[in-house]
């Protein structure tokens, strides 16, 4: 089966925590605090790997979640960092995100790696809140969770040149005699049912790779047949070669279906309708297909576009063919990647530095992603601890918004769980 298409969400590993620790020493009767840090949860990393073909692997599992890091240790011991999840993909595969349709990598080189999604920082343990006025702290910092993000994967086959042309017209065949590749061929629609690429060699050293794209049909770009699945290959080709059945043995006639192929690929794309082409008449070992081509060929001048006439099953007519694609391929630049995006732009971050006051009754409720992150990381139990939550409810802002809004002394401070009477 080829799959070119796949939906996946993957997760970066969430940070550990970091830890609460004193030493605890014989003959150090007041050790201080040595809680280390958490360590870094995982990355998400996509690969370029040639020896993959499809996507299809991605088409059963859809959920890739990294290692988180492990909690900080006492002695000043760092948590282990999580493992990155490498996840690779065949070449050629362009990722976006799937809400926005943003390019976040387009893998064109073989190892080319991008890291997609970042794992959270790991909290800090309570030796790095140590002051000399706070000497033993009994809090440390929540490690930072990870991030998720679905991700659309669009497999674009990377050749230098796509055969096109309807079902049965001799691509395959073409492809087989042109390059080493050895796809299947046999007298029926569709036997292509995935674009297969070979490298065809000149002489002086010189070389391209093709691409036998599957047959389209009418109707192909509103998804009819096997049109729609696979003309997204043909965007990253910098010419096109359009095969023409020349002898018309199945009752069509070959200027109509040079239209037709063209119509489609125009309705799907002015991209692809403005690539550089060259016909190919095959099948001129037929009877009626010197007519025929005497025909195409005639009102392909008028188009400003070459023709050639083939017998892809005697191997004949494909020398000039291969100088005039030359020719054409050396005047066409390179196609050029996707722009890709950096990691804020495809990934929308909760702003923790938000909060919110609500007042019901006497009572005043402060919450918000600041004050989340701050209770995870304080025990108002302790005192050197609500000291420090004090002060950074007063740094941020909250004490005189409080006093704003009509704050008196004796209303009920509510956060989170816990609530507390404000006192000037």
């Amino acid at each position: 089966m080829f799959v070119d298409m796949a939906k996946i969400l993957v997760k970066s590993g969430d940070g550990g925590n970091g830890a609460v620790s004193f030493r605890r020493e014989k003959f150090v009767p007041h050790g201080g605090p040595d809680g280390g840090d958490g360590g870094r949860g995982g990355n998400i990393i996509i690969k370029a790997d040639s020896s993959m073909r499809t996507l299809l692997d991605f088409k059963y599992k859809k959920r890739y979640i990294a290692e988180n890091g492990m909690n900080g240790h006492g002695k000043r011991m760092t948590g282990r960092d999580g493992e990155d999840l490498i996840i690779k993909l065949p070449l050629g595969t362009v990722v976006k995100s799937s809400e926005s349709g943003i390019v976040i990598v387009d893998l064109m080189e073989e190892g080319q790696t991008k890291v997609v999604v970042r794992g959270g920082r790991g909290g800090k343990g309570n030796a790095k809140f140590a002051t000399p006025t706070r000497k033993a702290p009994r809090f440390a910092q929540e490690g930072e969770k990870g991030n998720d993000i679905w991700l659309t994967l669009e497999l674009k086959s990377i050749a230098d040149v796509g055969l096109i042309g309807f079902p049965n017209v001799g691509k395959s065949t073409i492809l087989s005699v042109l390059t080493s590749a050895q796809p299947k061929i046999a007298n029926y629609h569709f036997t292509t049912l995935k674009p297969n690429l070979g490298v065809v060699k000149m002489s002086g050293g010189r070389s391209f790779i093709m691409a036998d794209i599957p047959g389209l049909i009418e109707g192909a770009h509103e998804g009819v047949g096997l049109g729609h699945d696979f003309l997204r290959h043909i965007e990253r080709t910098r010419m096109l070669v359009h095969v023409i059945d020349i002898s018309g043995m199945e009752g069509r006639n070959p200027i109509s279906d040079y239209e037709k192929i063209n119509n489609e690929m125009k309705a799907y794309s002015n991209n692809l309708s403005d690539k550089k082409q060259i016909v190919v008449a095959n099948k001129m070992d037929m009877p009626n297909a010197d007519e025929n081509f005497m025909a195409l060929r005639k009102y392909l001048l008028k188009e400003g576009i070459k023709c050639f006439q083939v017998s892809a099953i005697q191997r004949k007519g494909f020398e000039p063919l291969l100088e005039a694609i030359w020719e054409l391929l050396d005047a066409i630049p390179v196609i050029e990647p996707y722009v890709e995006a950096d990691e804020e732009e495809y990934i929308v971050k909760e702003d923790k530095s938000h909060y919110e006051i609500e007042i019901e009754g006497d009572i005043f409720i402060v919450k918000g992603p600041f004050i989340e992150e701050l209770m995870g990381r304080v025990n108002l139990e302790d005192y050197d601890s609500l000291q420090y939550f004090q002060m950074s409810m007063r740094q941020r802002g909250i004490i005189d918004e409080l006093r704003e809004r009509g704050i008196k002394d004796g209303d009920t401070v509510r956060v989170d769980d816990f609530e507390f009477d404000y006192i000037q």
